[in-house]
């Protein structure tokens, strides 16, 4: 049978890994595709860098549209990445009647409506397993591994860069702009770091995991986002002594009570007996609760050139199985079948319901305490921990720390604002959700 023939727009570091893993399980992917699966064409800019890579398996061109135009090429992997030209090129790529494999979630999750509906009307697929998580096939656990469950929730370290951040951070006890520069020096943060320290970068691949999870359009400009850039050493130390670990998750939960789904990243205290709250380094990990399945936890490095090759290959071998297949009979781009999507709304982050740590600089002197507690007590905030530090010597201020019970954000929002107001309290207080993830 004849190979598949696929082009490659983009030879970077995941094109290089794609075309290295290709080549060299070449014989076990044919026995599990079915046929052979070979790039014969590539695009990229630096097309000396490109021939150096492939040398003579494949044609290299600087026109990206050439690949697209070539009749011969039945799939385009686009890992090119941002929003401009990638879309006009996946666009492109569909009107020309070829699947589409892509890394790239920003893309999708801002675009992917539009992106899904293009290549529903032509009868193409377009897959996107290494957008979300890199080398853990999350995505293919929510579009088919977990088909029989109403999932209930989905909580992940997504983004390795602000994990290394913060597993320094808690092991060293060093602050934030201190081992930026280190991740910055060792690879693991770009120069410009801004999607990944500001939770960007997470909540485009959080928002592709709530449209599988719960059969909803991707909504990337709904969901809520914070990064790292505001986190202590302090308090990730205050957090460790009360059981808990800080890391950057995305979230998505459905919630019943006020059919609505809630969809954000942001720091959060986790519990430190939890296999998520021990995922350190670079590494990624999703949880996934589902009615009848459980709890899962889906493990494994979220970038990198290889670990990300094997996702952008999956891919092509599911895309080549299905190739002759009815497109009413393949798996849907979002899990539901198209017109079986709800419209759910994405709650706003004042509606969202969690627990919280809160940390208060306070002057040192009677009634400070009673107050606060009094603040939160008229707001129906019940505490779960609460830790008073003694005053350093010659000092006449502490720390206050208060771990919540379960509450709505808009009315933990009203009695912070009570709480700022005291004037015992000295500093801005430190407000970080927790989520027990059981």
């Amino acid at each position: 049978m004849k190979a598949i023939q696929v082009g490659l727009l983009g030879i970077g570091t995941v094109g290089s890994g794609t075309f290295a893993v290709l080549k060299r399980n070449q014989e076990e992917i044919r026995r599990r595709a079915g046929r052979g699966i070979e790039i014969t064409m590539v695009a990229d800019l630096n097309v000396e860098r490109a021939r150096e890579i492939v040398g003579d398996a494949a044609q290299v061109v600087a026109d990206a549209r050439a690949v697209i135009a070539n009749p011969a090429i039945d799939i385009v992997v686009e890992l090119i990445g941002g929003y401009g030209i990638a879309k006009a090129l996946v666009l492109e790529a569909i009107a020309a009647g070829k699947h589409v494999v892509t890394a790239n979630k920003a893309l999708l999750a801002v675009h992917g409506t539009e992106i899904f509906a293009a290549a529903r009307e032509k009868g193409v697929m377009v897959a996107f397993e290494a957008a979300v998580a890199g080398g853990i096939p999350i995505i293919k656990a929510l579009r088919e591994g977990l088909t029989a469950n109403q999932v209930q929730w989905v909580a992940g370290i997504i983004n390795g860069t602000t994990n290394f951040i913060l597993s320094e951070m808690r092991d060293k006890g060093l602050d934030f702009d201190v081992v930026l520069k280190e991740a910055q020096r060792l690879g693991y943060a770009e120069a410009d770091p801004t999607f990944d320290i500001e939770g960007v970068d997470a909540a485009h691949k959080a928002t592709l995991m709530s449209a599988l999870a719960f059969g909803i359009p991707v909504q990337f400009d709904r969901a809520h986002v914070e990064g790292i850039t505001k986190l202590s050493a302090t308090d990730i130390r205050y957090a460790e002594q009360l059981g808990y670990r800080i890391k950057l998750l995305g979230i998505a939960r459905r919630r019943d009570d006020v059919q609505g789904i809630e969809l954000r990243v942001h720091p959060t205290l986790v519990p430190s007996k939890r296999l998520i709250a021990n995922v350190e380094g670079a590494m990624n990990a999703v949880m996934v609760q589902g009615d009848a399945v459980g709890t899962t936890l889906y493990y494994g490095k979220g970038a990198g050139s290889e670990p990300t090759a094997s996702a952008v290959i999956a891919d092509l071998v599911d895309i080549t199985r299905l190739h002759t297949a009815d497109p009413d009979h393949r798996v849907p781009h979002l899990a539901f079948q198209p017109d079986e999507l709800h419209a759910t709304p994405i709650l706003p982050i004042e509606a969202v319901r969690t627990a919280f740590y809160l940390r208060l600089r306070v002057a040192d002197q009677k009634g400070v305490l009673a107050a606060i507690t009094r603040i939160l007590a008229e707001a129906d905030i019940s505490i779960d921990a609460l830790l008073q530090r003694e005053s350093a010597e010659g000092e006449n201020q502490t720390d206050v720390i208060i771990l919540t019970h379960d509450t709505v954000e808009g009315e933990m929002r009203a009695a912070l604002a009570r709480m700022q107001a005291l004037p015992t309290v000295l500093a801005p207080i430190v407000s970080l959700r927790k989520e027990e993830l059981a």
